[in-house]
């Protein structure tokens, strides 16, 4: 049998898969928690709320500049948790393989999801895997379930946004998506941006512990899949308000807006992983401010708009003074970039 690549008997239940859970996973994933031979993990009590989120990743390329589909399935799940107001904790992994991945290339994944599990403080509970046969899938898909603490008294939602609030972004937006899309190829483009994948733990903890901008957080969600307009349609709906941005204010770095302009993307839509978009009461928005910025993860943020009372969701004002609706995405122009 070959000996470098994923084989369906690797998923069998027998040798082969049993080989791979211990010499693979397991080698890299080991932690107190984990129990390969037990079929559900035992967590140990915590005060506070318990959170819990669950998402999956299709990423292509599986690497890409800045990450790769195994970091990018840990921050990803960590963030979901982080902007929620919570700690991570534990993650849960599945792992669906293509027939014919090749070992060193999972091996690599696996030891960059370990990596960025230990960077942000979470152990893998418990996982499975899956192998499909060749052709049914694009390598290697990863779903992941992650459960955090959320101290008593925390309290994050759409439902506390009023008019005048801000809208604040923690750094430049759009990394992701071009990034992802410079890797695959596809239009004979070079560059060297990279991703912004990472864990927004840090940016998070830093707002709720600051008691002036903590008092003042109402929201906050990472903008993934459409990006920025994506959040701010969301929070139109959930609120009856409406989200006014000013463009000049939006940070964007040069060779995202060089390959929009190229290509016809806006970068309102672009997915980021390393971002948060907070909603927070006018008065508290310099202290927010200057707790995101004393941070390295922070360094770009900025107030980028304002809840207002309008008849239109979300509106773009533009650097020539004119404005723009951002209409709610429908197609969907990078697929699968996380």
């Amino acid at each position: 049998m070959d000996d470098i690549h994923i084989s369906l008997a690797h998923g069998n239940g027998g040798r082969f898969m049993r080989e791979l859970i211990e010499e693979l996973f397991a080698r890299h994933l080991a932690n107190p928690v984990l129990d390969i031979q037990a079929d559900a993990s035992c967590l140990p009590p915590a005060e506070g709320d318990w959170l819990i989120t669950t998402d999956g990743f299709t990423v292509q390329p599986l690497e890409f500049p800045g990450g790769d589909i195994g970091s990018l399935a840990v921050h990803g799940t960590v963030n979901d948790l982080a902007v929620s107001g919570a700690t991570p904790l534990y993650l849960t992994l599945n792992a669906f393989i293509e027939e014919g991945l090749e070992l060193a290339l999972l091996d690599r994944l696996i030891a960059s999801l370990a990596r960025a599990a230990n960077e942000a403080g979470v152990k893998i509970a418990a996982g499975d895997t899956k192998v499909v046969r060749r052709g049914e899938g694009g390598g290697l898909y990863l779903a992941t379930t992650g459960v955090g603490i959320r101290a008593p008294g925390t309290t994050l939602g759409m439902d506390r946004i009023r008019e005048g609030d801000v809208v604040l972004v923690s750094g430049p937006i759009g990394d992701h998506g071009i990034a992802v899309m410079l890797a695959r190829e596809q239009f004979g483009l070079r560059g060297d941006l990279r991703s912004d994948a990472a864990s927004v733990l840090p940016l998070t903890q830093a707002l709720l512990r600051s008691s002036a901008a903590g008092a003042g957080l109402r929201f906050m969600r990472d903008p993934t899949r459409g990006g920025l307009a994506a959040v701010c349609h969301e929070i139109a709906r959930a609120t009856g308000l409406a989200i006014r941005l000013r463009e000049p204010d939006i940070p964007v770095r040069d060779p995202v807006t060089s390959v929009c302009e190229m290509l016809g993307y806006d970068p309102m839509y672009l997915a980021c992983e390393g971002r948060v978009v907070a909603v927070i009461a006018a008065e508290a928005a310099d202290s927010a401010l200057e707790c995101w910025r004393a941070l390295p993860e922070g360094a770009g943020a900025t107030v980028v708009g304002r809840v207002v009372t309008d008849r239109h969701a979300v509106v773009l004002e533009t650097g020539l003074g004119g404005e723009r609706l951002l209409e709610e995405l429908e197609d969907d122009p990078l697929p699968r970039i996380c």
